[in-house]
């Protein structure tokens, strides 16, 4: 039966069974055809052979033809949603009592989308005393299907007055409600072009709903998420116009479904402008939704909106600023933007919230030299000095990089003459002066012609026991001084031409 998955052939066999009498245990095929009946839509014949089978087991007095509860909640389902026979279902409801299945929350849920369909207020009652009787606490099953059934029968104003009755009852506690259910609550109301109504019934459930509800748990946030959910954003906008339009509060629950569909869509421009609305109404966004439409702002390179989102978070408040500057200075570093993020470190730079390191200048410094602006580079680096941010080697690093890309030796110089007098000595404070630095230094000032600096440097790599590779320098010296002669220098510059012979001396050039 399983493996054929076909309805037709699947009963014609269970009923040949029942006739020739040949009885097998009901788990051995009852939960097969359960499955094959959904999969087949066919729940009217599963319907008919489950009767059958009671009426064996109760005549026979054959326990192992006993239906198991989900059987039970099966043929159930069959009555309330495909016949909608309040006669057929209440018959299965008596099965169950003489075969001693207790029905759960799944049975009562059923019973009460069909009453609700056809306007049994008496008997959903009855219904919910019922529920208390059993013990079932947790009536979410119960409510969903008792909504759902008011609005398959087009009774908008119960859905409604279910909805606040379930609020006063919980003491403004959330509804858990699915988001299947507010889908077919929004779909129902659209149906009647009642937006108007979806909007009161906002506003009256932000009226009952506590203080403590979570955001995503509002009857508001479930409406406007259905809204988004089945394609329907315009509509969204609408319930925001017409609850405006009431005067009512809007909460962050109708707020918020709109932005995560704005981020999705990458919608950046407009999603910022709702958060400077939401701002304005004097509501406030957690940090995981201006995180979210930062990232979505980055990644289509809006970088205004992420700027001005970012700025409304820190005047928000929010004590978690670190992912947000992250997303921000890695997007901009990534999209080769240095003077955004130079102005936007400038900005932030005097919050406590933030922790701006060496590391964030550093990169600034970087991405200014590697596009080649170096005045821009070094107006970044004596702003991070006046600022009071400690440079490091890789400050250096990037600078002279740059600075040799251009042929602007004296600046490498001038760098040097401040480099040397915080050279840490011991490995811990000021700067570390290991191979990467000495070769960076070297390679430039040998390019410059500057052999006092150079042998400067060649002293401090002896007294820091670095290792230095002469001949690197030796074809530098080559390909820019090889026609350099000591007796001109001897006549203009007596120092230099002593700084020359050292170098000379030291690299292994005189021989």
């Amino acid at each position: 039966m399983k493996c054929a998955n076909t309805a037709a052939p699947a009963f014609a066999l269970i009923k040949s069974v029942f006739k020739n009498r040949f009885f097998l245990p009901f788990s051995v095929w009852g939960n097969v055809l359960v499955e094959i009946s959904r999969k087949n839509s066919n729940f009217i014949a599963f319907l008919r052979v489950f009767e059958e089978n009671c009426r064996i087991a109760l005549d026979e007095k054959l326990e192992f033809m006993k239906p198991d509860l989900a059987a039970c909640n099966a043929a159930l389902e069959g009555c309330c949603r495909e016949l909608e026979s309040v006669s057929d279902a209440e018959k299965v409801v008596e099965t169950m009592a003489v075969l001693g299945v207790r029905p759960d929350e799944s049975s009562f849920g059923y019973l009460a989308y069909l009453y609700a369909l056809k306007g049994l207020e008496e008997k959903i009652t009855e219904l919910e005393g019922l529920m208390g009787g059993f013990g079932f606490p947790n009536k979410r099953v119960f409510q969903s299907n008792l909504i759902n059934g008011y609005v398959k029968s087009g009774k908008l104003e119960s859905v409604s007055a279910t909805v606040l009755r379930i609020l006063r009852e919980g003491d403004g506690e959330c509804l858990n409600l699915g988001e299947e259910t507010y889908c077919e609550v929004v779909k129902g109301y659209l149906m009647n072009a009642s937006v108007k109504e979806l909007a009161t019934l906002i506003i009256e459930a932000q009226k009952l709903e506590s203080s403590t509800v979570m955001v995503d748990r509002s009857v508001g946030y479930g409406i406007v998420n259905a809204c988004v959910h089945i394609g329907l954003s315009d509509k969204a906008h609408s319930i925001l116009d017409e609850m405006n339009a009431q005067g009512g509060s809007l909460g962050l629950g109708v707020y918020v479904p709109i932005l995560k569909a704005y981020c999705k869509e990458h919608r950046t421009a407009e999603a910022t402008q709702l958060v400077m609305d939401i701002s304005n109404s004097g509501l406030q966004l957690d940090m995981g939704t201006y995180d979210a439409l930062i990232e979505s702002s980055m990644s289509s390179q809006d970088f205004q909106s992420a700027f001005s989102l970012y700025r409304d978070m820190r005047e928000a408040r929010i004590s978690d600023l670190k992912g947000s500057y992250l997303t921000i200075m890695t997007g901009l570093m990534e999209n080769h933007r240095p003077e955004l993020m130079a102005a936007f470190l400038d900005e932030v730079v005097e919050d406590p919230r933030i922790e701006v390191g060496t590391h964030d200048w550093n990169s600034i410094i970087h991405a200014f030299c590697k596009a080649g602006r170096l005045e821009d580079a070094r107006r970044t680096f004596r702003r991070m000095i006046f600022l009071q941010r400690k440079p490091n080697e890789q400050t250096y690093l990037s600078l002279i990089s740059g600075y040799v890309s251009v042929e602007k030796y004296f600046c490498v110089l001038m760098l040097w003459h401040e480099v040397k007098r915080n050279v840490s000595v011991d490995g811990e404070k000021g700067i570390k002066f290991d191979h990467n630095m000495v070769d960076a230094f070297l390679y430039a000032l040998v390019k410059g012609g500057f052999f006092d600096a150079v042998m400067q440097v060649v002293e401090k790599s002896q007294e820091m026991k670095v290792f230095v590779d002469k001949w690197r320098y030796k074809q530098a010296f080559m390909e820019t001084h090889k026609k350099l002669k000591v007796s001109k220098l001897r006549k203009r510059n007596f120092r230099k031409m002593e700084a020359l012979v050292a170098f000379k001396n030291w690299a292994g050039l005189n021989a």
